[in-house]
């Protein structure tokens, strides 16, 4: 015979849920704090005159090579093609705004999973904040897509080397937004790092906070009707 839960039960079975929900939700907000410290994106290029390929990490607040002097190095491979030099924190307004966007979501996450363990708000706030990162993430992805062709396509008239396609058309030099791309003789490959796994862990976290949360009201909601069944 299935063990029957009284009401009494069945509310501290469903305060359990919020409880734990909200704890996956300060968890998964607390992750993207490692967005300021661990790459979110890794391009590499790799030919046959460089040994160790050239590597660039790409941080909310900036760039950085993958060695000590790899961004010299690509800015001079550049140079000869026309592209621009890399540009530095104080160059592009995205390394200006990344942190604040990513700081504001990790602390408004933290304030849901607080207030929602206090039984102040329900999980409808884990699953909305979840929507607006994912917004947030897809824009995010575009501007550095959108950054990346004006970077590859946008060059030099006056370059020291002038490529082109078949068709006579400048040669485009924009890296692949994510996998491998052959460009003249390097590998280019483009992939995500730490800091982009711990931000989709985080994500993911908050959207499970957000399951939870629905079962705890579900758990209320029979309650009720148990209750009223009860009473009639």
């Amino acid at each position: 015979m299935d063990k029957q839960v009284g009401p009494s039960g069945l509310l501290i079975n469903s305060q359990i849920k919020m409880k734990k929900a909200s704890l996956l939700m300060m968890l998964g907000s607390a992750l993207l704090l490692g967005l300021f410290f661990f790459p979110l994106w890794n391009i590499e290029l790799g030919a046959p005159q460089y040994p160790e390929p050239l590597g660039l990490n790409i941080h909310i607040n900036g760039l950085q090579g993958q060695s000590e002097f790899d961004i010299q190095n690509i800015d001079g491979l550049n140079h000869y093609i026309g592209m621009k030099t890399l540009p530095k924190p104080e160059d592009m307004w995205e390394f200006s705004v990344f942190p604040i966007v990513i700081g504001g979501m990790a602390a408004l996450g933290l304030l849901m999973g607080l207030l929602g363990f206090f039984n102040k708000i329900g999980y409808p706030w884990f699953f909305g904040w979840f929507v607006v990162m994912t917004i947030l993430g897809f824009l995010g992805m575009y501007d550095f897509n959108a950054w990346m062709v004006d970077y590859g396509t946008n060059l030099d008239p006056n370059a020291i080397m002038k490529l082109q396609n078949p068709d006579g058309t400048p040669m485009s030099y924009k890296p692949p937004l994510l996998g491998h791309k052959k460009m003249l003789n390097f590998d280019a490959y483009s992939y995500p790092r730490l800091g982009a796994y711990l931000m989709l862990v985080g994500m993911l976290l908050t959207l499970v906070a957000g399951y939870i949360g629905m079962t705890k009201k579900r758990v209320e909601t029979k309650k009720i009707i148990k209750k009223t069944l009860a009473t009639n």
